[in-house]
């Protein structure tokens, strides 16, 4: 009797002690690993019952040394919560509640899971900015003109007079918005288009595409560069050249597109204009022959472009953002 409440003492004293592994291999469910030092911590809560089917039989968890081809087992458990009543799975009642860390050593590095940043590390937040929209909003189409009395006495007129109203209030805003953030002045904005006007259709008539990207928009200068390499198929050479003064210039549209809903100075501002202007325009081939155009006469030429400009960016001037054709 007095022995075998001694066996029974001993099993009991087994159940709690864990095996001893040697350093060089790591501890894993199932199996050992020989690895150098990576850290990584299991919870109860990873035993589901499909995989506790692959590692558990009969309650007992099965540790398999594959280098020396030694394996052992034990009482999942007493290893988890050998204090505790069993219930009728082969689990204790307590062990979905446990944690069992185990500590994996692997080229002494820790698992991303466990990957903690050091305590004097600073952090460096990654600031996005957006150059252009990259598109045109509400682009410019010539309205159909109505009569007097069909404006005024019609519903359809009505309505037509309230979406004009609308129109002209979202061009005056735009236009207010960018003379409160960067001191909008008709005459100075219509010479600085007209200088940027000459530029641009210089530098594409050199077929200067390095220069060009700095005064057009990137979806612009996409479109343009495949311009200049159609035309360079059809012709060697071009000769442009601007008569000036102009004839006119107006601005027959502005909008404002808003990034930020709370801050209304972070936003574009697009100025649809209307150029008229006489120039003189010739093409040549390879062989320096005129293949189209006469510079000795002059052409009125009517452009609508779209500039654009950034309301928040430091040093931001007006780009070409689009040319429409209306």
């Amino acid at each position: 009797m007095a022995l075998s409440r001694f066996y029974a003492m001993r099993r009991f004293q087994r159940s709690f002690q864990t095996p001893h592994l040697p350093s060089e291999y790591s501890i894993s469910f199932g199996s050992f690993h020989k690895t150098d030092a990576i850290y990584s911590h299991f919870p109860c809560n990873l035993f589901t019952p499909r995989s506790s089917s692959h590692f558990l039989s009969s309650g007992l968890e099965g540790f398999v040394l594959r280098r020396s081809i030694v394996s052992c087992s034990c009482m999942i458990s007493s290893i988890l919560c050998p204090d505790a009543a069993r219930d009728g799975s082969g689990f204790t009642s307590r062990s979905s509640t446990k944690v069992a860390e185990f500590t994996i050593c692997f080229s002494g590095s820790r698992s991303m899971s466990s990957v903690k940043a050091p305590a004097g590390a600073r952090q460096v937040a990654l600031k996005v900015t957006m150059l252009s929209p990259g598109f045109v909003y509400e682009p410019y189409k010539p309205r159909e003109p109505i009569s007097f009395w069909r404006r005024w006495f019609t519903r359809s007129g009505w309505r037509r007079t309230k979406e004009d109203l609308i129109m002209e209030m979202k061009s005056a805003y735009a236009i207010n918005r960018l003379r409160k953030v960067a001191g909008y002045s008709k005459k100075l904005f219509y010479q600085h288009t007209l200088r940027l006007y000459k530029e641009i259709n210089t530098l594409l008539a050199k077929g200067d595409t390095s220069s060009l990207r700095k005064v057009v928009t990137e979806k612009m200068y996409s479109t343009l560069k495949n311009e200049l390499k159609r035309r360079e198929s059809m012709w060697s050479s071009v000769h442009w050249e601007l008569i000036e003064p102009v004839v006119s210039v107006r601005t027959l549209r502005a909008r404002m597109i808003a990034l930020d809903k709370n801050d209304l100075d972070k936003a574009f501002i697009q100025m649809t204009l209307e150029i008229t202007a006489k120039q003189r325009f010739e093409a040549y081939n390879a062989k320096g022959a005129v293949v189209s155009g006469d510079k000795t006469k002059e052409v009125l030429v009517r452009d609508i472009w779209v500039l654009e400009r950034s309301l928040f960016h430091p040093g931001a001037d007006w780009r070409l953002c689009a040319r429409l054709s209306v």
